[in-house]
């Protein structure tokens, strides 16, 4: 809403916003680009134009949306669903992720993985092998191994202090 807020008020008409991703109805030119980008810097976000740093959005995105809205999806091998998705070899999306971001596909969708698992715990309402199998864990004991490894906390001394130790999705 803040983003197509910042656009309209620059005279820019939006199609839709989405995460990560806004259409606009026309053109737009370098000078348009560059009002856009400062308007969008202020705010904390940055413009992406290139055609890499879309694909890397591309690929955040679609992980973002398995893990934490189409979870009977995970069953899917993640490298398959990728290059579906997005019509690219995974070894390149794979070797592209890593080099811009510094970090493999695979440590990006674990930790966003740990991220709902947290989510579930705080909202109290499954059990840890409910979480497990939603998130397609082979075992609540795998899980419970990853997820000390990635916050350095048990699943259940995460659960009884709850929501303190949550990080914002696009921090992750």
């Amino acid at each position: 809403m803040v983003v197509k807020a910042e656009l309209e008020k620059l005279g820019f008409s939006t199609l839709s916003v989405q995460l990560g991703e806004v259409e606009l109805s026309g053109d737009l030119d370098e000078i348009g680009k560059q009002r856009i980008n400062q308007a969008l810097h202020k705010l904390g976000f940055s413009l992406i134009d290139d055609k890499k740093s879309r694909l890397i959005e591309q690929v955040k995105k679609l992980i973002i949306d398995l893990v934490h809205r189409n979870n009977s999806e995970l069953k899917l091998n993640l490298s398959d669903y990728l290059s579906d998705k997005l019509h690219h070899d995974y070894n390149y999306l794979s070797n592209l992720f890593s080099e811009v971001e510094g970090t493999t596909i695979e440590k990006y969708f674990i930790a966003q993985k740990i991220e709902k698992v947290k989510e579930l715990l705080v909202y109290d309402e499954l059990s840890l092998s409910e979480i497990a199998y939603q998130l397609n864990y082979s075992s609540v004991a795998y899980l419970s191994n990853q997820f000390k490894k990635i916050t350095g906390l048990t699943p259940s001394y995460f659960k009884n202090i709850k929501g303190q130790k949550r990080t914002p999705l696009d921090e992750v």
